[in-house]
């Protein structure tokens, strides 16, 4: 049965192969991202695209006036985009910090605000977090920001869960490990990763139209390697 699906951070790496994977399989994908061009030249009957900030009231709203309009319902949101700053700890400012919050953290919460009245009963919410935000897990020097920012993320995703656990809508999160993109180069300049983003959106793809009926408010580790 097709899906609508909202998925951020579509313009490379996992959410672009998450955008063309859903839509393949027949699911009507909103695909949200500053740069929309590398979807819009496929062209994909079933992808929308809308250029967006994900920190931007207007867009927000843009989104919500979309999906008001065409859609009615949202099935599955996946907020998969993400800002990695790689700094040492001394040198961070806090318009660093904000501008890592304000896409991993506040945009999530602000954006699910906007779709929360378009869900219902069944609806999934997935977060992509990393693995730097499990408590516990090894941490790695120059990312203060953006692991803290993905240990807020998984705390507001399991109130959440507990928030709307009457409207059964489910609200999970994956913390993800090493996985061969942009951003892992960011990161961890040179390393090689033993995934490649359609691998792990293949997953998500899959955690994101089942996972609901087994899991809400969870967060699965989903890694093999360190980092």
């Amino acid at each position: 049965m097709s899906k609508n699906v909202v998925i951020t951070g579509t313009s490379r790496g996992i959410g672009f192969e998450l955008a063309k994977q859903f839509a393949s399989n027949g699911h009507h994908v909103l695909a949200l991202s500053r740069n929309s061009k590398p979807l819009d030249e496929i062209n994909h009957v079933n992808i929308c695209t809308i250029a967006f900030d994900i920190g931007n009231t207007d867009d927000l709203q843009k989104v919500h006036d979309f999906v008001s309009a065409q859609w009615k319902k949202v099935d599955i949101v996946i907020h998969n985009a993400g800002l990695l700053v790689n700094k040492p700890f001394g040198e961070l400012s806090s318009e660093d910090f904000f501008k890592v919050y304000n896409v991993n953290v506040f945009g999530v919460a602000m954006l699910t605000q906007k779709l929360i009245p378009f869900m219902t009963e069944g609806s999934h919410v997935v977060t992509i977090s990393s693995m730097g935000g499990i408590q516990g897990s090894l941490k790695f020097p120059g990312l203060a920001a953006y692991s803290s920012a993905k240990g807020a993320v998984i705390t507001l995703s399991e109130l959440l869960a507990e928030e709307y656990k009457e409207q059964q809508i489910a609200f999970n999160v994956l913390a993800i490990g090493a996985v061969q993109t942009e951003m892992l180069e960011e990161a961890f300049p040179g390393y090689q990763a033993p995934l490649q983003p359609n691998e792990m959106a293949d997953y998500i793809q899959n955690f994101a139209l089942t996972g609901h009926r087994f899991y809400n408010g969870k967060v699965l580790q989903v890694s093999s390697t360190t980092p």
